[in-house]
C-alpha cells in the first residue's frame, strides 16, 4: 500500500468499519457502508468505460454523493474534478472542455446546462444524475439505480501515490485552472497526514492504526465541497477515523450550521473567513444552543479580521478560535500569531518550507520591510493542468529548489513571521502606491454599520486606479463615504482609504466566501454613492 487516497481510506475503513463517516440531511454512513457505496458506483463508471487518468466531474451541492464520487474516482485512478454551481453555461463549457471531462456526477437541476453545452463538450460521455426532484431527463443514468445494480466488490486494481488529485480554482481573476498535485503530496501538504494535531505518518499502515486508536472526533465542514478547504477538512476528518457533518445545500445557512454543530456534538468547524464567520458570530444572538461539545472554529483561505473573531470569542469563550493560511498550489502553510508592524494585516508562523522572495527571485531577509512574493518548496503541486504557460511563472527553480508562488504578497517580520498582505492579482496601484484590499475590507467590516465590504480599484485618470468600497450595510442604516473615511482612517494609511462608495443590498460572494472581485469592479464602475 501507498499514501495513495483510495488505499488509505479502505484502510481505515476496514479498521472502524461501523464508525460512523458521513452524515447529510436524512442519510447517516457508517465506514462500511460509504465505502460500498463508493465500490458500486466506481463499478459502474468502469462499466461505462471510465478508466485510470480520466476525469470525472462532481457537478454538485453538498450531498454525501459527492465525497461517494470523490472515493469512487480514486478507486478506479481517475480524477474527480470540482464544478462551482455557480457557473453560467459559457463558463461551464470552458471547464468541461479545458479538464477534458468525460464523465459528470450532478444534480438533476444542473441537467439542463449541460444539455445546452453538450455540443462544445464532445469527450462527455457519461452523465450520472442524483435525484433532487426536478424532474426526469432521459439522457442520465439515475445515481441510485446506478450503484444498486453494481458490484459492492473491492475488487480494483493496484494504485498508486503518484495517482492525481486536481483542484479548479476560480482564484480573483481570469478562467478557472486545474492544480495538479500527486496524491502523496495532498495527503500531507493539505490534508494533514490525517492527524493535524500529531506527527504525520511514517507507513501508510499508520494511518488506519491511528484511526483506530484515536476517539471519534465529529467535524463539520461550513464551505461547500467543491471548495478545497471543505474537501481537505472532510479527509483529515475521515483518514483520522472521525464523523463529517455535512451542511446539504448550496447556500451557506449559519442557523443549519449551529444547529447540526448542536444536535451531532461537532467538535470543530472550518469556514473561510470572515464572510461565514460573521453571520454565524450573529445567528447565536439569542439562539438556545448548548455547542458544549464544540472545541475548535478553524478558518482558511481567506481574511478572518480581529474583530469577528471577538464576536465568536464572545459568545463560544471556551472555544478555540484558530487562523491558518494556504492556497489551492500550496497546501496548508501557516498558523496565524497576530497581527503585522502596522497592526491590520494578518501575521502567521510558518516552517523552512515557506519564504518570500522578491521580483528578482532574491530571498528576503526578517525585518527588511520589503513586499515579496509569498513561496513554498517540498510538497508541492506538478502544475496546472493544460497550461505550461503559467505552470512555468508559478513553478520556478530558486536556489536550486523547485517552488510554488501562488500569488500572494507578503513581507518578513524581525522575529521571522510572515505578514500577509493579499493577492497579487486584486493588488490596486493608485498614483503608484501598492493597495491590498483584503486591509482595507477588514477595516471596513469593523464598522458596526457595515455588514460585508469588498474593495476594489476602478480607473482613474489622474490616479490610475481609484480604491472603491462596495459595501452591503445593515438593514435599515444609511452610510456615507465621510462615515467610512473617518472610522477607517486610525486603522489604515490615507492613500489606502476608499475614494469612492457603491452601496448593495446583498454582496456577492464565491461559494467558497471569497470576495468576486470581478462582480464587485462591475458594480462599482456602474455607479456608486
Amino acid at each position: 500500500m501507498e499514501f495513495n487516497l483510495a488505499d488509505l481510506f479502505e484502510s481505515v475503513a476496514d479498521a472502524v468499519p461501523e464508525r460512523e463517516a458521513l452524515v447529510c440531511a436524512n442519510r447517516r454512513l457508517t465506514y462500511s457502508q460509504l465505502d460500498e457505496r463508493s465500490n458500486r458506483l466506481a463499478h459502474h463508471l468502469e462499466r461505462e468505460g471510465i478508466g485510470p487518468g480520466e476525469h470525472v466531474g462532481l457537478y454538485l451541492h453538498n450531498c454525501t454523493e459527492y465525497i461517494e464520487a470523490s472515493l469512487a474516482a480514486y478507486k478506479l485512478r481517475a480524477v474527480p474534478i470540482n464544478i462551482n454551481y455557480r457557473y453560467v453555461e459559457a463558463e461551464l463549457a470552458y471547464l468541461f472542455d479545458n479538464a477534458d471531462l468525460v464523465a459528470v456526477v450532478h444534480h438533476r437541476e444542473f441537467a439542463p446546462r449541460i444539455t445546452a453545452i453538450a455540443p462544445e463538450t464532445p469527450k462527455l460521455r457519461t452523465r450520472v444524475a442524483v435525484e433532487d426532484g426536478s424532474g426526469a431527463d432521459s439522457r442520465t443514468v439515475e445515481y441510485e439505480e446506478a450503484i444498486a445494480a453494481s458490484s459492492p466488490d473491492r475488487d480494483f486494481g493496484e494504485r498508486s501515490g503518484d495517482d492525481l488529485y486536481i483542484l479548479y480554482t476560480g482564484g480573483t481573476t481570469g478562467m478557472p485552472k486545474g492544480v495538479m498535485w500527486r496524491q502523496e503530496d495532498i495527503f500531507f501538504a493539505a490534508m494533514m497526514g490525517g492527524n493535524p494535531y500529531g506527527p504525520p505518518p511514517e507507513r501508510p499502515e499508520d494511518v488506519a492504526e491511528s484511526a483506530t486508536a484515536r476517539g471519534i472526533a465529529t467535524m463539520l465542514p461550513a464551505a461547500p465541497l467543491i471548495h478545497g478547504a471543505a474537501q481537505w477538512a472532510t479527509f483529515i476528518a475521515l483518514y483520522g477515523g472521525g464523523k463529517v457533518v455535512i451542511a446539504p445545500g448550496k447556500r451557506f445557512d449559519p442557523a443549519l450550521v449551529w444547529r447540526l454543530a448542536n444536535e451531532e456534538n461537532v467538535n470543530s468547524i472550518t469556514i473561510v473567513g470572515d464572510a461565514m464567520a460573521r453571520p454565524l458570530a450573529e445567528a447565536l444572538t439569542g439562539a438556545p444552543l448548548e455547542l458544549s461539545s464544540l472545541r475548535v472554529i478553524g478558518s482558511g483561505g481567506a481574511i478572518f479580521s480581529e474583530h469577528v473573531k471577538d464576536q465568536l470569542k464572545e459568545h463560544l469563550p471556551g472555544v478555540v478560535v484558530m487562523d491558518s493560511f494556504g492556497a489551492s498550489e500550496g497546501g496548508y502553510q501557516g498558523a496565524h500569531v497576530g497581527r503585522g508592524a502596522d497592526g491590520t494585516a494578518p501575521r502567521f508562523r510558518a516552517d523552512a518550507t515557506t519564504a518570500v522572495f522578491d521580483d528578482k527571485l532574491r530571498r528576503l531577509e526578517p525585518g527588511g520591510g520589503q513586499v515579496g512574493m509569498l513561496a513554498r518548496k517540498g510538497r508541492i503541486p506538478i502544475g496546472y493542468y493544460k497550461d505550461e504557460e503559467k505552470t512555468a511563472r508559478t513553478f520556478v527553480e530558486i536556489e536550486g529548489e523547485r517552488w510554488v508562488l501562488p500569488g500572494d504578497m507578503a513581507l518578513v517580520e524581525a522575529d521571522g513571521t510572515i505578514t500577509l498582505l493579499g493577492r497579487g492579482s486584486a493588488c490596486i496601484n493608485s498614483g503608484g502606491e501598492k493597495i491590498f484590499p483584503e486591509e482595507v475590507e477588514a477595516a471596513l467590516r469593523s464598522h458596526p454599520a457595515v455588514f460585508d465590504a469588498v474593495v476594489v480599484g476602478v480607473p482613474d485618470e489622474k490616479w490610475g486606479e481609484r480604491v472603491t468600497a462596495v459595501v452591503q450595510p445593515r438593514p435599515g442604516v444609511n452610510l456615507t463615504l465621510e462615515q467610512l473615511d473617518n472610522h477607517c482612517r486610525g486603522q489604515v494609511s490615507g492613500y489606502k482609504l476608499p475614494r469612492g462608495l457603491t452601496l448593495v443590498d446583498e454582496l456577492i460572494r464565491q461559494p467558497s466566501g471569497k470576495p468576486d472581485y470581478r462582480w464587485a469592479k462591475a458594480v462599482a464602475m456602474g455607479g456608486g454613492a
